[in-house]
């Protein structure tokens, strides 16, 4: 059986400035996220990578067009309905919407910045899979080094961990790809992979635009724009060697499959303190 990579990207708007004091008009977040979407196009075009496209309604609202054209040949899961704000009936309404404006179900969440989020809510609002978790600790986020770091049941809702490293658990998310040194972290990628059978990996369009302007965090804005554009490019083609890129959607559905009848659950462990 191959390895399985998971790419994904949370479409959204561009409201990372004003975690950092900087007001920007929904137009201008918008509009970010957009030019993002059309800087990664080379990446979405590729015949050979099928990603997930993890979209808030909002944005959906604003190209609907675009989004509907881009569920023909990528996934589009629920990214809930807004980044900023969030009340549990927008699990329910951004799906519905979702689905409204491109015609297909839409399976799988994934909560803007990985927030917790109620298992039951997360089934009653009609998803087969929760992408929310990272196994890892991040101080000021989350310290979820108690949760599997590969895919689990959890209440009959599978949920699908972004990846981290096999001992560590160094995370390796879209801010490790831009800060760690590119050899180390296609090593660790590829570590994971091997280990794992699977590897799960997620950014944002609009980190793949020139975001220096905005007063962000030198490790937030550090590498972006073409830069990080030919940075992915060479991970994704040492990846392809390594295993088959399948959308969330199609992972999940053959690991509810496999597991028909004899549900894999587990018993969370409180949380480390």
């Amino acid at each position: 059986m191959k390895n399985t990579i998971l790419l994904s990207f949370d479409v959204e708007e561009f409201d990372m400035p004003m975690e950092y004091g900087r007001n920007l008009s929904i137009n201008e977040q918008m509009a970010v996220g957009m030019s993002g979407l059309h800087a990664i196009s080379s990446i979405l075009s590729d015949k050979n990578i099928a990603t997930t496209l993890f979209t808030t309604a909002h944005f959906a609202e604003y190209f609907p067009e675009q989004i509907k054209e881009l569920s023909q040949k990528h996934e589009i899961a629920s990214h809930t309905y807004y980044h900023s704000k969030f009340e549990t009936k927008d699990l329910r309404e951004s799906k519905t919407k979702l689905e409204e404006l491109t015609g297909k179900t839409i399976t799988g969440l994934r909560m803007p910045r990985m927030k917790p989020v109620s298992v039951d809510a997360v089934s009653d609002a009609g998803y087969s899979y929760d992408a929310s978790i990272h196994p890892t600790w991040l101080p000021g986020r989350y310290n979820n080094l108690h949760l599997p770091k590969t895919s689990y049941f959890d209440n009959e809702l599978l949920r699908i961990p972004a990846s981290v490293s096999p001992a560590l658990r160094i995370p390796l998310f879209w801010l490790s790809f831009k800060n760690f040194p590119f050899e180390y972290y296609r090593k660790l990628a590829i570590k994971t992979l091997r280990n794992d059978g699977v590897l799960s990996l997620y950014f944002h369009p609009w980190e793949f635009t020139d975001i220096s302007g905005y007063g962000l965090p030198r490790y937030i804005r550090s590498i972006c724009g073409d830069e990080l554009i030919e940075r992915l490019q060479k991970l994704l083609k040492f990846l392809k060697e390594e295993g088959e890129f399948l959308t969330m959607q199609e992972y999940a559905s053959s690991m509810i499959k496999r597991s028909s009848g004899s549900l894999r659950k587990i018993n969370i462990p409180s949380p480390i303190e």
